[in-house]
């Protein structure tokens, strides 16, 4: 019997230290979000949308209101995880400010976002949407594919085999 109870308090005991270390874990993790999400205006983001590297970028414009956005998100997780050494995904939130706590970082947390993400918080969209690129009407998703040589800029939705085949075509 007292071997039992050693036992049962051994396993009660455990079993809180194991929680405990998944709340230390959960609550890394939040802190960890909440400083990865940077914020800038259209001139801290325009560093993002140039490149004298090799590398190639995607930058995709999207929102968590935003449907399409949302649908066509996992096919960028994807080809940020299948080409990481020759591109970098970053995505740019256009969620309004007062939604980065609720709807913004509980997204990018929920769906474990590997890409860069950065919000886009200026209210002059007449003034930066054209710099981004003349043809953009506004409408979102938006994805810019680039590198030191070439540019596209695309004002629509994608699924995984058209986004890869838009990419292959700046890794020849």
């Amino acid at each position: 019997m007292k071997y039992i109870l050693v036992i049962v308090l051994m396993f009660l005991f455990s079993c809180k230290d194991v929680t405990e270390k998944e709340q230390v874990a959960e609550a890394n993790e939040t802190t960890q979000i909440e400083r990865s999400l940077e914020v800038y205006d259209f001139k801290g983001l325009e560093k993002f949308l140039s490149t004298t590297d090799d590398k190639i970028y995607v930058v995709n414009f999207w929102a968590t209101w935003c449907a399409p956005c949302i649908k066509e998100l996992p096919y960028f997780e994807k080809l940020n995880k299948e080409y990481s050494d020759e591109i970098e995904v970053i995505l740019v939130s256009l969620d309004f400010p007062s939604k980065y706590e609720t709807k913004l970082k509980p997204y990018i947390k929920n769906k474990n976002l590997q890409s860069k993400v950065i919000a886009l918080n200026d209210v002059d969209s007449n003034t930066w949407i054209p710099k981004v690129d003349k043809s953009w009407t506004g409408a979102i998703p938006a994805t810019i594919i680039f590198n030191k040589n070439k540019r596209k800029f695309y004002e629509k939705s994608f699924n995984y085999d058209e986004l890869e085949t838009e990419v292959k075509q700046f890794l020849k």
